[in-house]
């Protein structure tokens, strides 16, 4: 039987999250951990980050990212910082733990990415990145659609 697309970016990412979980065991991190230390530490640069920040980066519920952030404060990795304006809001600022760790992250996942396309020619993996965020957008559409009120209801204004 042949396997649709699906199935394909299914048994992709059980492989690469495998492979990055193993690789980080060493370091006391998993693979996600590795990805949101990358991003917090790219993007503190620019300016706070916030936990939707990393919610929104990697289509994470709260809750998912909750634990993710917590497990990571508790390591050391980041810690929340109140913000002046708004108490409720927490930044999370990456420790000194994060930044030790920076370099072989991104070490890792620059190797993971040039195994994973090796073989692929230039205009294979822009041609990828294309149609992986076609269809991440055709899921986004295919959300809204679920999430928009029936359109009978809509028309009888209930």
């Amino acid at each position: 039987m042949e396997k649709d697309c699906g199935a394909w970016i299914n048994l992709l990412s059980h492989k690469l999250k495998k492979r990055l979980d193993d690789t980080f065991q060493d370091l006391g991190i998993t693979g996600v951990q590795s990805r949101v230390i990358y991003y917090i530490l790219l993007h503190c640069q620019e300016g706070p980050v916030y936990q939707r920040d990393v919610e929104n980066a990697f289509s994470l519920s709260r809750s998912t990212a909750t634990g993710i952030l917590q497990i990571m404060e508790k390591k050391g990795i980041i810690r929340k910082e109140s913000v002046a304006d708004d108490a409720r809001l927490k930044s999370l600022v990456p420790t000194e733990r994060a930044a030790e760790l920076n370099c072989q992250v991104r070490a890792c996942l620059r190797e993971s990415d040039r195994l994973l396309t090796r073989g692929l020619s230039d205009g294979q993996i822009q041609l990828f990145k294309e149609t992986a965020a076609r269809m991440l957008q055709n899921l986004q559409e295919w959300d809204d659609c679920d999430a928009a009120p029936p359109q009978e209801a809509a028309a009888d204004g209930n």
